[in-house]
């Protein structure tokens, strides 16, 4: 992303302006205005020119939350609590037609760059690339992000929380690293790279480029929120205390409330029994106080609810009690993020010059989700999840989440949810700016059709930046966004963003100057071919429930034919060209079969594995000392998911684990001193599939000792050893979520292993 050669960034003051140059910090072979003579007293010195940020430049904090929908925060209509974003709003503008891209690393990149997400490089997740240039998660320079730009002009920057905007075959120890977040302007990062992590404990964090252990304080149960936050917050206190003449652009983007839902028990309990009516009934009361509050007018419609959604009074009691904790369990997930970032703003805020920070707090990077929980390893039945249902919430359940009925009430008043690309429910996400010094705003409402493009040109003019012809010697696209500044102070101001298109895996529609034509696919069917396409005039139907198609057929074929001209212009096409297939992506482990490991190498990234869902063999090199050995050999997953291969008692053992069921196999006496070569074999009998999601019907697990068959078992539940994106391989230790109960983290291994490695059948 840094290629030698740098650039000047014109620079235009807020205040007076004045247009002036400034000259980047590490311009390549700054030009010396000074004299030089033989000896120094003939000679004039000369320091290179420094980036200095316009007069009276303000902070920047954006705030991003994460898989949230448009009705859950008590500031837009929602039953969950949320008294610090009802605060910042009270003192900042709300809008209520702020539109992302339903899904979370589209989004984040337009929200980092201020241009249409295809263009970037992701038409959606990471791990969804493919090798078209809209499609392949290879950020482009043509599309500098903004916090390079702030850098070059003067700020200090920082990128704390989920990331996931980072090729997933480049995220190792092994780089490359410019498409990491210190590759991409950002002078600091902390946080984690993949679209989520255990808020309790957190199996791969990194700080910078360095995978880390989520540190603990004493006594205290650990929280990735509250962690993320004290980050922020020590970063913050850092710059002040060394450069407090420079300002400062923070990136904040939680886990919250991503899955897993994970929030302490104290705050869980706060809301028993509020959703005890079900998704119906609550959906009607959330649209009557979102009227209340002026967030959706007066007239807007409720959609009806999906067929595929059953009606709340036709599920059991049981299915009805395990549905509402887990509704609970995410509504403290929401109220505690809340809790903490408002620790966060009250800081800022207090700290000299708060006011003249400016907060833009993007609640959702998409829609609430609308799929139904995964169980890992198979089915589990309503009686497991109810038997462990007061464990919700907790470390004890790593990875829980929600039914499609509450991700339908979260997005009310819309119709559907995160990746539907088509309709609102996937898109619309509330939005609240806030800038005491510039205006007082007291929760004014902003109804005009603004987009996630828009957040770039608002930093770039409420700074004072024009934004660069180049970067980093690089010509830059035109930004696809354009300013919400005008509006900061007047209501009446008209939208400025007049057409704007949406697409994510085949589900995509087109906004032009009021009027919406949507197309909704599955989300894995190859699109372009039976499409159905429908008419909104949002401008009149906010809730997008009136289909008029029908009535205006040569307004349909205008949008038709403005979103493909918008499609090729912007790198969208081919439509449906998206799959979660390792095989075709470049990733290095490509055609290999056998995987060496040494001790040391203890955090080796899921995307960097091959897929262990299929025959497979383990080996360990070790030497046991005259004392005996004890520890871990090597762990995958967590305490749900994953395998750990450990000695305890001089005895070696491997314990498969999924969700609520383990299989442990042990050998019968312990192993003497001296070398020996260990062995775990999994002998897939019955299997399907090849690359990255083949599927074992039956098979067998065996465990050797030089050799020798020491323990054997039939694998009752297969799926036992599983991916995940955010997990990892640690080698002769443990690290974050303990997958067996044998031992304690890390547990290193105290003897030698010289070598262990992973052979796929």
């Amino acid at each position: 992303m840094r290629p030698k050669r740098r650039f000047p960034i014109t620079l235009v003051c807020a205040s007076t302006l004045a247009i002036f140059v400034i000259a980047p910090a590490n311009a390549a072979d700054p030009v010396f205005n000074g004299k030089i003579g033989r000896v120094a007293g003939d000679s004039v010195p000369q320091w290179p020119d420094m980036p200095k940020a316009p007069k009276d430049a303000p902070n920047i904090v954006v705030i991003l939350l994460d898989d949230i929908g448009f009705a859950d925060t008590s500031t837009f209509g929602g039953l969950a609590d949320t008294p610090q974003l009802d605060a910042i709003a009270a003192r900042g503008l709300r809008y209520n037609n702020f539109n992302v891209t339903a899904m979370c690393s589209p989004t984040r990149a337009s929200l980092l760059t201020g241009h249409n997400h295809h263009r970037v490089g992701f038409a959606a997740i990471t791990e969804y690339a493919n090798g078209y240039p809209g499609h392949d998660s290879y950020w482009k320079q043509s599309t500098a992000p903004v916090a390079e730009v702030l850098r070059q002009s003067g700020y200090r920057t920082a990128a704390i929380g989920k990331w996931h905007n980072t090729p997933e075959w480049e995220i190792s120890q092994a780089g490359p690293f410019d498409r990491w977040p210190t590759g991409l302007g950002f002078d600091y990062f902390y946080g984690f790279m993949g679209a989520e992590d255990n808020q309790w404990e957190p199996d791969r964090l990194y700080l910078g480029t360095t995978p880390i252990e989520a540190p603990h304080r004493p006594g205290e149960p650990y929280h990735l929120t509250r962690d993320l936050t004290d980050k922020a917050i020590t970063w913050l206190q850092t710059q002040r205390s060394l450069a407090s003449e420079k300002p400062w652009f923070l990136y904040l983007a939680t886990g919250g409330v991503h899955t897993p839902h994970h929030a302490p028990p104290d705050w869980v309990a706060r809301f028993s029994g509020r959703y005890d009516k079900g998704w119906d009934v609550l959906r009607q009361e959330v649209f009557a106080r979102q009227k209340r509050l002026g967030v959706i007018p007066a007239d807007a419609v409720l959609t009806p609810r999906p067929a595929r959604i059953p009606a709340w009074n036709t599920l059991s009691a049981g299915q009805r009690r395990l549905y509402a904790r887990r509704m609970e369990v995410y509504a403290a997930y929401v109220a505690y993020t809340d809790h903490e970032l408002g620790r966060l703003i009250d800081h800022v805020r207090a700290a000299p010059g708060g006011d003249n920070t400016l907060i833009i707090y993007v609640a959702g990077d998409n829609g609430a989700l609308g799929s139904n929980p995964r169980n890992y390893g198979g089915p589990v039945s309503l009686a497991e999840d109810l038997a462990r249902i007061d464990k919700l919430g907790g470390p004890e359940v790593p990875f829980n989440h929600n039914q499609d009925g509450w991700g339908w009430m979260s997005n009310t008043p819309f119709q559907y949810w995160k990746t539907v690309a088509s309709h609102f429910g996937g898109l619309r996400a509330p939005l609240i700016i806030s800038w005491p010094a510039r205006f007082a705003g007291n929760g004014a409402l902003r109804p005009q059709f603004a987009h996630v493009t828009d957040i770039v040109p608002t930093i770039y003019e409420a700074i004072g930046i024009t934004p660069p012809a180049s970067v980093d010697g690089v010509a830059q696209r035109p930004l696809d966004g354009v300013s919400l500044v005008p509006g900061f102070a007047r209501a009446d101001v008209a939208s400025a963003h007049h057409t704007q298109y949406f697409e994510l895996a085949g589900n995509r529609s087109i906004y032009h100057k009021g009027w919406m034509a949507s197309a909704l696919n599955a989300f894995t069917a190859p699109s372009g071919r039976d499409d159905v396409w429908e008419l909104y005039h949002v401008d009149k139907d906010f809730s997008q429930a009136r289909n008029i198609a029908d009535k205006h057929p040569d307004k349909l074929a205008e949008l038709k034919a403005l979103f493909d001209r918008e499609a090729w212009a912007n790198n969208v096409y081919p439509i449906g060209g998206a799959a979660y297939l390792k095989d075709d992506k470049p990733f290095s482990i490509n055609g290999k079969t056998r995987f060496d490991f040494l001790q040391g190498a203890d955090t080796i990234p899921h995307a960097q594995l091959p897929n262990m869902n299929q025959a497979f063999t383990l080996e360990a090199e070790v030497n046991i000392p005259a004392e005996g050995a004890g520890g871990v050999l090597a762990t995958y997953g967590h305490r749900n998911r994953g395998f750990a291969w450990y000695l305890q008692d001089g005895r070696i053992s491997f314990e498969n684990r999924a969700g609520v069921r383990g299989q442990t196999l042990t050998a019968a006496t312990p192993l003497a001193a001296g070398s020996h070569l260990l062995r775990y074999q999994f002998v897939c009998e019955s299997c399907v599939g090849r690359g990255r999601q083949p599927k074992p019907l039956s098979g067998t697990a065996r465990l050797y000792v030089d050799g020798a068959l020491v323990a054997e078992q039939k694998l009752e539940t297969m799926n036992l050893i599983q991916g995940g994106e955010n997990l990892s391989l640690n080698i002769g230790r443990a690290h974050g979520s303990t997958v067996s109960e044998a031992y304690a983290a890390p547990a290193p291994f105290n003897g030698t292993l010289q070598r262990f490695s992973l052979m796929l059948d």
